[in-house]
């Protein structure tokens, strides 16, 4: 039986499930599915392994995902690693496992992957929530993120096949459907347009949320979406980062702290019952005390009350890691301060 470690992001806990179950004949096999989000995350991940080593001499390790993407060479040089595969030659693993190869280490040009893995799961392994896959990739260049290096450009899923896939995870029974993708807002043609197709086909649906959403990206329509369709989960998790508008011009988002606000009360108008969360970095490269308090005030605005707070984290190869830097105490004691506005928020 294969063994899957998955880091990360949904779109990795969707891609491993594709991997256990194209590989459930092999034995002694351990696939680790790696992230890149932050430099913590590449540690915990190199950590993992010579644990897994420990425990499974015999077993052959093979590392894959946006860490193994983006530093290769770091996990080709462990010798707990028999073999790296980035993350378009993870889409065809299966072939590099069964055929002989004579390098440890097999990745290619992210930009040059134009496609995904159109496999269809049948179920997530202990979980009552399955992830559909719509798209892969991002456009867009924050300065923070080195995820767009690690996933390559913008590619969304068929509908057709989005539909398939949701077909069967129903048909196993499955009662929440969790649409996700790296930049899961960029879907081509339209995010409100596969919202509302999925609704229409599958009118006993009876729960759709989705991943982390753009504020920047949501329009009229999805919003009006909400208030129609009451199998929409009416809890929301958006990509958001700061509340300061200087801070966020920097990291190159494409809203304000005042198109958040708005976007939040909007939706409280149609769903009065909608709860609201949010990713956030603390200590970006020339946040100054004013500047986080700003972010501390719109979470208080907002209402947001799910917080995941991250104290930022340097990414060779990234505009902000050449940005002056926040001493790390700083950053870590201002997350510390975030967490608690949210868990305030939850009285």
């Amino acid at each position: 039986m294969v063994k899957v470690i998955t880091f990360g992001c949904r779109i990795n806990s969707f891609e491993s499930e594709i991997l256990k179950e194209k590989l459930k004949n092999l034995d002694n096999v351990i696939i680790v599915n790696t992230c890149a989000v932050t430099s913590e995350a590449e540690r915990q991940c190199r950590q993992t392994i010579r644990k897994l080593r420990k425990e499974n001499p015999q077993a052959r390790i093979i590392i894959t995902g946006c860490a193994a993407q983006i530093a290769p060479q770091k996990f080709a040089q462990m010798e707990e690693v028999d073999l790296v595969l980035g993350n378009k030659e993870k889409i065809a693993l299966e072939n590099y496992i069964n055929s002989p190869h004579q390098e440890k280490s097999y990745v290619g040009n992210i930009f040059d992957c134009e496609g995904y893995d159109d496999y269809i799961i049948t179920g997530f392994e202990g979980r009552q929530r399955a992830f559909v896959q719509i798209q892969q990739g991002c456009n867009h260049r924050c300065t923070y993120c080195i995820v767009p290096y690690a996933r390559g450009n913008n590619r969304s899923v068929k509908e057709e096949h989005i539909f398939k896939q949701i077909e069967e995870l129903l048909a196993q029974g499955f009662e929440e459907i969790c649409l996700t993708g790296v930049d899961a807002c960029s879907y081509e043609p339209s995010l409100s347009e596969l919202v509302e197709h999925i609704l229409k086909k599958f009118p006993t649906l009876p729960a759709l949320q989705f991943g982390s959403l753009d504020p920047a990206a949501l329009d009229d329509k999805f919003i009006n979406l909400i208030g129609e369709y009451s199998n929409i989960t009416p809890h929301f998790h958006f990509s958001i980062q700061s509340g300061d508008n200087l801070i966020l011009k920097r990291m190159k988002r494409r809203h304000t702290r005042e198109d958040v606000i708005l976007l939040c009360h909007k939706i409280r108008k149609i769903r009065p019952e909608a709860t609201f969360g949010a990713d956030f970095i603390c200590g970006f490269p020339t946040e100054s005390d004013e500047a986080f308090q700003n972010t501390v005030k719109l979470v208080k605005e907002a209402g947001i009350n799910k917080l995941h707070v991250f104290p930022y984290s340097e990414r060779p190869g990234t505009p902000a890691a050449l940005m002056p830097q926040v001493p790390i105490e700083i950053r870590k004691e201002r997350a510390k301060i975030l967490r608690e506005q949210g868990e305030v928020n939850n009285d």
